[in-house]
């Protein structure tokens, strides 16, 4: 799948964070034992993933809107806003394990 996506492959382009550990929350966070918590926790990892960029930017001016535009800080924060993605998926996992520890959608257990 990797070949598919990059076009081909080679050790130094494999990045474990983006492609093992991103699989990884998606299903921690929809539910270990159910397809529909995985594609759940697909499209919300996707969404905040997407989202965390803009939204970082918006906090980052309100609390620099009194810097000036040069300022080693703000531009510092501002190149920086990639990382915020990361940062995102590591609060949300914990927040997961700490609050829902079996998923949105947990395993439905059948009784006989």
């Amino acid at each position: 799948m990797l070949v598919t996506y990059d076009g081909l492959f080679t050790p130094s382009s494999y990045q474990p964070l983006r492609y093992t550990f991103l699989i990884w929350v998606m299903v921690l966070l929809g539910g270990t034992g159910n397809n529909y918590g995985a594609i759940l926790g697909a499209f919300v990892v996707w969404f905040i993933w997407i989202q965390s960029a803009p939204f970082a930017l918006y906090i980052i001016n309100i609390f620099t809107s009194h810097l000036d535009n040069s300022n080693a800080i703000k531009i510092h924060l501002i190149n920086s806003i990639p990382y915020f993605r990361y940062l995102m998926m590591g609060l949300g996992l914990l927040a997961v394990m700490r609050y829902r520890p079996m998923g949105l959608l947990p395993e439905k257990i059948l009784r006989n």
